[in-house]
């Protein structure tokens, strides 16, 4: 089904996005991993904007599947300036011809895949990373995004607060769990490398926790898990001690943020996607049983560690706000229900 067709995020995109899509006119440009969470909506924003505005762009998505993914999306469907290129990240056969901009939004942060097979995880970033970057040169691309994550920080300290892009820690090297951090850290370290020798204008988007039509709900995703509770009259269940800090970013939200940054952000930077409001787990699913299940029981299953500091997963926004004039707009409870609409409809 198409994402937003009770919701209008596409048309609120497009409106407050005119600066980015009068940069994109009479463009061509690629998307990887773009039947993806972020991917889709980056496509379904862009035909919007196309459909709405006459940009004379030019799309083509690198799918595993696209039968299967244009299966349900009638919006997407026929569309003369969009097409499909079916292979994978790592081996994908080039399209021909010029592409102005890339967007390499493949590799899902699967935690079953990364605790499971840890090697096929980084093999998967690290070559995707390097087979996109290398289809840029060729393709005389002068506009490079990677949907980086905020994984690259690793571990962060509870008196750090919101982390800057400038924080100098990582991941733990020693810990096979930090191979889809670790694998984003040098996935970073390629897309400034390609920028800086074949002088095109590479972006990292360090895209922190996201919350949205589209979202999949009962897999590592404790905001997914709590709405899928809610939904199925469950009890919420908190599987640990709910001290954990997190915060969310609307997919909404962060879709305009990532157009900005690929057209408006500057050449070798990374850039924090996320939001400044943390919460505890523990409060997040309170916050989901009042928006969606008033009268259903959160149960808080962990017990917390006496005098053990909560750890911490949110960004500082302040160089997205100050360089490029974002913000959010959308309330987490708005989210929550957009979310909870979408699951429900899908």
């Amino acid at each position: 089904m198409f994402l937003f067709s009770a919701l209008q995020d596409p048309v609120i995109i497009v409106e407050r996005s005119l600066s980015v899509w009068e940069q994109l006119r009479c463009t061509r440009i690629f998307i990887t991993g773009g039947t993806g969470f972020y991917g889709t909506w980056l496509l379904e924003s862009l035909v919007q904007a196309e459909v709405r505005l006459g940009l004379g762009v030019k799309i083509v998505v690198l799918s595993r599947n696209p039968q299967r993914f244009l299966a349900g999306k009638p919006f997407l469907q026929n569309r003369p300036f969009l097409s499909f290129l079916e292979g994978d990240i790592r081996t994908f056969p080039f399209p021909e011809g010029k592409f102005s901009h890339v967007i390499h939004a493949a590799t899902e942060a699967s935690e079953k895949l990364n605790k499971e097979n840890p090697l096929l995880m980084i093999d998967t970033i690290v070559e995707g990373t390097r087979r996109a970057l290398d289809f840029a040169v060729q393709a005389g691309a002068q506009h490079f995004l990677h949907t980086s994550s905020g994984a690259v920080y690793g571990d962060l300290p509870a008196s750090l607060g919101p982390v800057p892009e400038d924080y100098k820690g990582g991941p733990d090297i020693s810990q096979p769990k930090w191979a889809y951090g670790e694998g984003k850290r040098l996935a970073e370290l390629l897309c400034c490398i390609y920028g800086e020798r074949h002088q095109i204008s590479v972006t990292n988007a360090r895209c922190f926790a996201t919350i949205g039509p589209g979202l999949p709900l009962e897999t590592h995703f404790a905001i997914g898990n709590f709405i899928a509770d809610a939904l199925a009259g469950r009890d919420i269940n908190v599987r640990g001690d709910g001290t954990p800090i997190r915060s969310y970013i609307d997919v909404a939200d962060l879709t305009g943020w990532l157009w900005h940054i690929l057209v408006f952000g500057k050449a070798g930077n990374a850039y924090n996607v996320g939001s400044e409001k943390g919460y505890s787990i523990g409060d997040i699913a309170f916050k989901v049983r009042d928006t969606l299940a008033p009268n259903q029981e959160v149960k808080i299953l962990g017990q917390a560690i006496p005098q053990q500091l909560a750890s911490i997963y949110v960004p500082s926004t302040l160089k997205a706000r100050e360089e490029l004039g974002l913000a959010l707009t959308m309330p987490l409870e708005q989210s929550i229900r957009n979310t909870a609409a979408w699951s429900k409809g899908s």
